[in-house]
C-alpha cells in the first residue's frame, strides 16, 4: 500500500535522485547519472512557506511533491515519481496532498507549470480542477554589463534593522498586483540559505519600484553559471515599462557581480508587454511550458503587469 507522509531530511538524497531521473527520463536524457538538474529537494525542503510530501511503500521512497505559498497564492512542484512506477496512481496521491495544503492555507489562487506538449500531465492536473491557461516562456540572455537607470540595492547588503522594512515594501508592491500576494518568506529563504539574493529597485522618492528574487549558481535552482529570476515584479501604472527595463538591468548587474554567465527568467505570454521588453533586451526563449490555474481565472497573469515567474 502506498502512503503519503511528510518528507524528512534523510529522504532528500533519494528524493533528489528520483526528481532527476523522472525529469531526465521524460526529456529523453541518455545518461541520467550525469544529468545535472537543480537540487529542488534541498532548496525547498524545510522552507517556511513550503510543505514537502513523500510517497512510500514498505519503507521505500517512490516520489515527492512540494507545495509553496506566496501569501494566498499557491503552487506545487516539482512533482516526481520513480519512472518505473509511472501510471500507478502515485502522482495523484501527491497532488491530493498539495491541494489539501492549499485548503489549509486558505489559498485563493493556485497554479503549476507543466509541459505544454504532454496531454498526460495536463489531464492529470485537470482532474484536480487546474485549467491550462497561458504559455510561459523560459528565456535566457548572456549576462552583460549595463548602466542601471534607477537606484538599486541588494537585500543581503541591508543591515538587519532595515530588512523588515524592505520586506514590507515588497508586500505593498505585490498587493497592487494581486490582493494577498506575498513574497516575503521567499525573500527570507533565499537569504537564509545562501541561494542567491534579492535585487531592490528604488524610485527617486525612495519608494520601491520593483524587486527580483534571484537564485545564483549550482547550489540553488539556477544551475552552474546562471542567475535565475524566480520572481520579479515592478510597481504597476505609469512608468511600469521603464521600471521593468531597469529591473532587468539590475538583475544583469547582480549576475555580473557574482560571476554568473547567463540570466534565466520565465514570463507568462499573457503579459505581452513584459515578453516584448525581454526580447528587446536580448532574451530568447529556451523552452515553453503551460501554466495551469485553479480557479480558471488569470490571477495576476494579466496584460499590463510586468512580472517574472514560471511557477516551477
Amino acid at each position: 500500500m502506498v502512503t503519503v507522509r511528510p518528507l524528512t531530511e534523510r529522504d532528500l538524497p533519494e528524493a533528489q535522485r528520483i526528481i532527476r531521473d523522472a525529469f531526465g527520463t521524460f526529456l529523453g536524457v541518455p545518461d541520467l547519472e550525469t544529468f545535472r538538474f537543480p537540487p529542488y529537494a534541498q532548496t525547498r525542503f524545510g522552507a517556511e512557506n513550503v510543505v514537502s510530501f513523500a510517497a512510500e511503500r514498505d519503507g521505500a521512497l517512490l516520489g515527492s511533491n512540494f507545495a509553496t505559498h506566496w501569501g494566498n497564492v499557491g503552487f506545487f512542484g516539482p512533482l516526481s515519481t520513480r519512472p518505473d512506477l509511472w501510471d500507478a496512481g502515485i502522482g495523484q496521491l501527491l497532488v491530493t496532498a498539495a491541494c489539501d495544503a492549499f485548503e489549509g492555507w486558505g489559498i485563493r489562487h493556485a497554479g503549476l507549470f507543466t509541459f505544454a506538449q504532454s496531454a498526460k500531465h495536463v489531464g492529470l492536473y485537470g482532474k484536480f480542477g487546474f485549467h491550462p491557461r497561458f504559455l510561459t516562456a523560459i528565456m535566457a540572455q548572456p549576462a552583460q554589463p549595463v548602466e542601471i537607470a534607477h537606484q538599486s540595492s541588494r537585500y543581503s547588503e541591508l543591515p538587519e534593522s532595515q530588512r523588515a522594512a524592505a520586506e514590507t515594501a515588497s508586500r505593498e508592491l505585490t498587493e497592487q498586483l494581486y490582493a494577498g500576494l506575498d513574497l516575503r518568506a521567499e525573500i527570507r529563504t533565499v537569504a537564509a540559505r545562501n541561494l542567491g539574493d534579492t535585487v531592490l529597485l528604488w524610485d527617486g522618492d525612495s519608494r520601491l519600484a520593483g524587486f527580483a528574487i534571484c537564485h545564483l549558481g549550482p547550489a540553488s535552482e539556477a544551475g552552474d553559471g546562471v542567475c535565475f529570476v524566480k520572481f520579479g515584479a515592478v510597481r504597476p501604472g505609469s512608468g511600469a515599462a521603464e521600471r521593468f527595463a531597469a529591473l532587468l538591468d539590475a538583475c544583469a548587474g547582480l549576475a555580473i557581480a557574482t560571476g554568473m554567465l547567463n540570466i534565466v527568467a520565465g514570463v507568462n505570454l499573457a503579459r505581452e508587454e513584459a515578453y516584448r521588453a525581454m526580447l528587446a533586451r536580448g532574451f530568447r526563449t529556451q523552452i515553453q511550458g503551460v501554466t495551469m490555474h485553479r480557479p480558471n481565472e488569470p490571477g495576476y497573469s494579466r496584460p499590463g503587469l510586468f512580472v517574472l515567474d514560471d511557477w516551477r
